[in-house]
């Protein structure tokens, strides 16, 4: 049995971090390429969740959300690429593949897979955009994408359309700045220690002076 492991979120300034793993065989991996299955960045929406029902009956599957207040508090002590190697560390022992797949977060990929091979003691292939490369890892990818997709749907229920929650999302930063100004705090689903929020803090800043 193989496993493949991959995130939703790493980069965002609002909204929670995903890491998925999931645990199968060859032939299953095959017959969801067949159905379809790549890089989740490639697929829309609609494709995704068709898949991930798939996936999720045909595949041993372990999710870890972290929430905004868990990486907030993460984040005072550990960097976001130590906070996903113990995340797919959790994973790997608690799926115990033979192999295991995994898109690399580090810019070291020989430091990090042997790190990981290290504190797990499985076998490991690490490669950055893994999720283009190995089926396992896109298969992985398209449901932390989805599980992420469903958390956000939360938050725009009770904050309204904040966009993707990317600092290159304009409506992203609309929203963050329009917050701002409004309740002269950012809201409790930011990630505080991005720099994005620094930026938006001294820009709006300007803007109450000019008026």
């Amino acid at each position: 049995m193989i496993a493949g492991i991959d995130e939703a979120g790493k980069g965002p300034v609002i909204g929670p971090l995903v890491i998925c793993g999931v645990l199968c065989d060859e032939e299953t991996v095959e017959y969801l390429k067949s159905v379809g299955v790549k890089d989740s960045k490639k697929l829309d929406r609609r494709k995704r969740e068709e898949l991930y029902n798939i996936i999720k009956s045909l595949c041993k599957v372990k999710v870890l959300k972290i929430s905004v207040e868990d990486l907030n508090r993460l984040m005072e002590y550990m960097s976001i690429n130590e906070i996903l190697k113990r995340a797919y560390v959790e994973i790997i022992r608690s799926l115990m593949p033979k192999v295991v797949y995994i898109d690399c977060p580090d810019i070291n990929v020989e430091r990090f897979k042997h790190e990981i091979e290290e504190r797990t003691g499985v076998e490991v292939f690490a490669s950055h955009k893994a999720d283009e490369i190995y089926p396992i890892v896109s298969i992985a990818s398209i449901v932390a994408k989805v599980e992420r997709d469903f958390e956000i749907d939360k938050l725009k229920k009770i904050y309204g359309d904040f966009g993707s929650g990317y600092p290159s999302d304009l409506r992203t930063i609309e929203f963050l700045r329009s917050y701002l100004r409004e309740h002269k705090s950012f809201p409790p689903i930011v990630r505080k220690r991005w720099k994005t929020l620094k930026r938006l803090t001294t820009h709006t800043l300007s803007d109450f002076f000019e008026v």
